[in-house]
């Protein structure tokens, strides 16, 4: 049996999505909520990637919406990631359930000391150089990942799809 995790309730269920653009068009007549989120993550604005224990050089584009739990729609753009792991696997769907953590460093700690090591993360893309971010691989248990997310104070401006 595992050893209990004090992930907590559920904050965020994510999707990897081919196209970003038309993933939220069809998730919007679904979820009923236009005020979609959307930002690019790469190695200019996240500080300290990194990919299976090694830097990383991923790159996506996300879109956000709703609490409780919050929707999440990812569109891999560069690797390698484990979102291309992914979907080399399982093609596209359900990848991740996310918690918000006050402190990544010691949520790191726990699911690393549960034997659940940290296979991508990310800091500094909130604008004070806050937020962060950590994956672990729980296929096995769930057959999905979990990730542990310290929300950012202040984010940047959403960026518009296309």
């Amino acid at each position: 049996m595992e050893r209990a995790i004090g992930a907590g309730r559920v904050d965020q269920v994510a999707f990897l999505v081919e196209d970003l653009h038309t993933a939220v068009q069809r998730w919007s007549a679904l979820y009923r909520d236009d005020e979609w989120r959307v930002y690019t993550y790469d190695p200019a604005n996240v500080q300290n990637l990194t990919y299976r224990g090694k830097p990383g050089r991923f790159a996506l584009r996300l879109a956000l919406v709703g609490a409780g739990p919050q929707v999440e729609l990812i569109q891999p753009l560069a690797g390698p990631s484990i979102y291309h792991d992914w979907i080399d696997q399982h093609g596209y769907g359900l990848h991740h359930f996310g918690f918000f953590v006050p402190s990544l460093t010691d949520a790191v700690a726990e699911f690393e000391a549960a034997g659940h090591p940290t296979i991508q993360s990310g800091s500094g893309y909130g604008l004070d150089g806050d937020g962060g971010f950590a994956y672990f691989d729980f296929e096995d248990t769930y057959g999905i990942h979990l990730e542990a997310i310290e929300v950012p104070a202040r984010r940047r401006p959403s960026e518009r799809l296309p």
